[in-house]
């Protein structure tokens, strides 16, 4: 493990994503900058990379793949295919880690044989050490590989071993998810704004307590329905809102969010 964290990783995509997983990797000191190289068609990306991220960038993927030893996909997943014609047949032993949604095991497999893939479904909030990444591993990738992406993600906060076949959910719930707790942290804020409070104070509150409400999950042994109870008192405040929830359709659409995610991101790969 120590000597694949020594080797050095090629960026294909030098987006949002990749640069929250790169300053993870470089905040947690799993692998040093000078290891870290990245490549974009976007030459403003690129930019940003070499000055903001501080990692050396290369100017065509040719250089990328004979610098680096393992290679992270960070593209659209429309392009993949350009992506996968341009390196097929500059694959040598590489370890190639894919974060991109809906594109499968198969389709790397089918267009660079015989090679080490491991995909990984990660989440923005690796930016500050706490996402959350799941991980999947090809049939031609080692234990050992997996192992060595599932550390490096695990440097960003938590990671989880799946079946690739239940990925798009992981999708829709973790990938897509930060984005729906924003939106709910939002519209509590705002009904706190139009109650009276002012914008920041409200939203304050909110995210804070959606952060303290999260850590209670992980901290405590108690399942998701006790830790209501604890905080309903029969006839009190947090009941009479329990019930406007309970009699409202927010399961179903909370449901229908995560649902209509996931097969979209089954599509995105076709």
């Amino acid at each position: 493990m120590n000597k694949m964290c020594e080797q050095k990783i090629g960026f294909i995509g030098l987006g949002r994503m990749a640069s929250a997983i790169i300053k993870g990797i470089i905040s947690s000191g799993f692998m040093p900058k000078e290891n870290i190289l990245g490549f974009d068609v976007n030459q403003d990306a690129l930019k940003y990379g070499a000055k903001n991220l501080d990692i050396t960038p290369v100017s065509s993927l040719e250089e990328l793949m004979s610098k680096a030893s393992i290679v992270l996909i960070a593209t659209k997943p429309f392009v993949i295919k350009n992506v996968l014609d341009e390196i097929k047949d500059k694959v040598r032993n590489h370890l190639v880690i894919s974060i991109l949604a809906g594109v499968s095991l198969k389709v790397y497999e089918n267009n660079l044989p015989n090679t080490r893939v491991v995909r990984v479904m990660p989440n923005t909030p690796a930016l500050i050490s706490e996402g959350m990444s799941a991980v999947c591993k090809g049939n031609f990738a080692h234990d050992y590989d997996a192992e060595f992406v599932y550390n490096m993600f695990s440097k960003l906060g938590k990671a989880i071993y799946i079946n690739e076949k239940d990925i798009d959910i992981v999708t829709a719930i973790s990938g897509s998810g930060p984005a729906f707790y924003y939106y709910i942290i939002e519209k509590i804020a705002d009904a706190g704004k139009k109650l009276g409070l002012d914008y920041e104070t409200a939203l304050t509150l909110s995210a804070q307590t959606a952060l303290g409400s999260a850590k209670m999950m992980f901290e405590t042994p108690d399942t998701p329905e006790e830790l209501i109870r604890a905080v309903t008192t029969p006839g009190g405040c947090t009941e009479v809102g329990n019930n406007v929830l309970a009699n409202s359709n927010i399961d179903e659409t909370l449901f229908k969010t995560i649902k209509r995610t996931m097969e979209k991101a089954k599509k995105l790969g076709g």
